[in-house]
């Protein structure tokens, strides 16, 4: 299955989170669901990324997880809003983050895969706003709401 983050162009390819071209980075992932309607993005922490409470994640870590997939998300539901499918050789439009709002819900755990998993709530002409959950050992620990623009050509 083809990762949305794998679609996007050269120039857009080297954020820490999700760059495909950042060698140092987290590489992390998002992938639509079978029927296209969510988007969805795992990973394990590294024990690195601990907050200011042992044993639990860095807050920054669960906002960038949020922005990443948020913004891949939404090229997804857009590339998808024109009619368009995700395969090896697609190159979906980038998006990046012009709103998040986040509500931490309760502590992230280390060592337990967190699960982010985002929904569209409105796609317009350059904008779309994503809804999206982060889980972890069974629970949502926090919620997130983006409001992500089209990268225009000559960014």
């Amino acid at each position: 299955m083809t990762a949305i983050q794998d679609t996007y162009e050269e120039r857009f390819a080297h954020c820490f989170g999700c760059g495909a071209k950042n060698e140092k980075g987290l590489h992390l992932k998002s992938y639509p669901t079978e029927e296209g309607d969510k988007c969805i993005m795992a990973f394990t922490p590294d024990e690195r990324f601990t907050g200011g409470i042992p044993g639990n994640l860095y807050g920054g870590m669960t906002a960038m997880a949020f922005d990443c997939h948020g913004t891949a998300s939404a090229a997804w539901f857009f590339h998808r809003n024109k009619g368009m499918t995700l395969t090896d050789g697609s190159s979906l439009k980038r998006f990046i983050t012009a709103r998040l709002e986040i509500d931490y819900k309760k502590p992230v755990p280390m060592g337990e895969e967190v699960t982010v998993t985002a929904i569209a709530e409105e796609i317009g002409e350059r904008k779309v706003i994503v809804k999206m959950e982060l889980s972890a050992a069974g629970e949502i620990r926090a919620m997130a709401k983006m409001v992500a623009v089209a990268v225009k050509d000559n960014m």
